[in-house]
């Protein structure tokens, strides 16, 4: 692949990442996007549908967890790593939608900045975030 291909790529992921988060509202039923740009911390959580909201926000998971790994991919050229990181999306999808349910399911105002946080790593490329600059920082120490 050359450098043009790989820049291209990397940009035309990115911007479906992007695409992801502008259009939110109208690809994916989330009554908290409302309720989370507001003073959320006084007020009640607002009225859902438990399925439907559970099922968007695993498909909204799933759509920036493939295009997060087609850019670690991209990036790096390793089965590896995307083995890796598949295993790392799958576990973390599991343990972070059972406390999202949680949540859901038993809203508090006390829990509402803990819910905040493990709504975002749901539905913001957060992980990929994570991975990688520690990707990068642990083939800089391979090469030394």
């Amino acid at each position: 692949m050359t450098r043009l291909t790989k820049y291209v790529l990397l940009v035309v992921l990115f911007g479906l990442l992007i695409l992801i988060r502008a259009f939110e509202e109208q690809l994916f039923y989330d009554p908290y996007l409302v309720f989370f740009q507001n003073d959320y911390l006084y007020i009640d959580s607002p009225r859902r549908e438990i399925a439907k909201l559970i099922a968007n926000t695993a498909l909204r998971y799933v759509l920036n967890g493939a295009v997060s790994l087609a850019i670690l991919y991209v990036f790096f050229r390793d089965r590896s790593i995307i083995k890796f990181s598949g295993l790392v999306y799958g576990i973390a999808f599991i343990v972070l939608i059972a406390i999202y349910l949680y949540f859901v399911v038993n809203p508090k105002q006390e829990d509402y900045y803990m819910f905040f946080n493990v709504r975002r790593f749901l539905i913001q490329p957060v992980i990929l975030l994570l991975l990688l600059p520690a990707f990068y920082y642990n083939r800089l120490k391979q090469r030394q």
